[in-house]
């Protein structure tokens, strides 16, 4: 008789960019669990992240729905939950499904340290490693290879759909965050712009779409701005095929380290210690570059975000160095 496979049930409920970055501990349980069947609990909102990837073989989507759904997932009699969320709410499934489970450290004594007392005692630590800690009962190991996106196919955008001057290549500019603090101002990104020697598409949601505009009539037709044209695996599409990205620490940063892109990560209340900053294998590290200012005291002033500098002056972003990013987005970079 076959041994019975393992059924395991990871669970993270947001965000886009949290998600993408558990891709690697789904991929590792998927290759080294012997016969491994791997579940994955979202935010219903998130299941097109998950869709295509051929490590998950079920997306369970959560709605405000637990009445419906703990049932059903106490029906696929799972064998073990890795638990990438780690609050209240993945602890009420792991309650209810009374099964075996690990969580990760979330590190949030540390991260306040620093975010109020300026105390860095954060260790040197991704969060995607930290992942994998949930993932060791299994002996499941980092192998090593980095993040993954999958684009379904309908999504994939072609090239001949956009301007021709950008159809030959093009860095990617990602404007967007969810909150103002985390945000490169519009005049700083014109800054960028007006100093690359490649077309420029801007990326964003409908809510960054007047901020393209701004920046697109300060920098004339070589800047396309796509922000609220297509959707997240569509703006993945368009990552992808990006000779460089520049991002906000945000999720398509995430998206673009996937697709093991040259990035420019632009940081401004939060810091990279928070271990959030692009997770590339050893080999493409070089193609990462971190763009912030260092020594400033009033910097992390959160673990998130606010609609506004705190300060009133957001040195954190208006003191970045536009020249040093114009040189690393405008170098070869080692994926050329």
């Amino acid at each position: 008789m076959s041994k019975k496979p393992s059924k395991i049930l990871v669970i993270r409920f947001s965000s886009i960019g949290d998600i993408v970055l558990t891709s690697a501990v789904v991929r590792c349980l998927k290759k080294q669990v012997n016969q491994g069947e791997v579940h994955f609990l979202t935010k219903k909102q998130f299941e097109p992240i998950l869709a295509a990837n051929p490590n998950i073989d079920r997306v369970w989507g959560y709605d405000r729905n637990f009445k419906t759904l703990i049932p059903m997932l106490k029906e696929q009699g799972f064998d073990f939950i890795v638990d990438l969320h780690n609050n209240l709410r993945s602890s009420l499934v792991k309650r209810r499904l009374g099964v075996k489970s690990a969580s990760f450290p979330k590190l949030n004594v540390q991260k306040w340290l620093a975010v109020r007392l300026k105390i860095r005692v954060l260790p040197d630590i991704h969060i995607v490693d930290r992942y994998f800690r949930a993932a060791e009962p299994l002996h499941v190991k980092n192998d090593g290879l980095g993040l993954d996106y999958f684009i379904p196919p309908a999504d994939e955008v072609s090239l001949s759909t956009l301007p021709v001057s950008h159809q030959k290549g093009y860095v990617a500019i990602v404007i967007g965050g969810k909150h103002n603090t985390k945000i490169f101002p519009a005049e700083k990104v014109i800054e960028v712009v007006k100093k690359l020697t490649r077309p420029v598409i801007l990326l964003g949601g409908k809510e960054d779409r007047e901020r393209g505009e701004l920046i697109c009539n300060s920098t004339g037709s070589n800047t396309f701005n796509s922000c609220g044209s297509y959707n997240l695996n569509q703006s993945a599409s368009l990552i992808r095929q990006a000779d460089a990205v520049l991002s906000n620490d945000t999720g398509l940063m995430h998206v673009a380290a996937a697709f093991k892109k040259q990035i420019v990560s632009v940081w401004g209340n939060t810091i990279p210690a928070f271990g959030m900053y692009p997770y590339l294998p050893e080999r493409d590290k070089a193609n990462s570059m971190i763009a912030e200012v260092d020594g400033l005291s009033c910097r992390p002033c959160s673990k998130l975000g606010f609609g506004a500098c705190p300060k009133g002056h957001f040195n954190c972003m208006k003191e970045i160095d536009v020249e040093m990013v114009v040189r690393f987005l405008n170098s070869e970079g080692q994926n050329k």
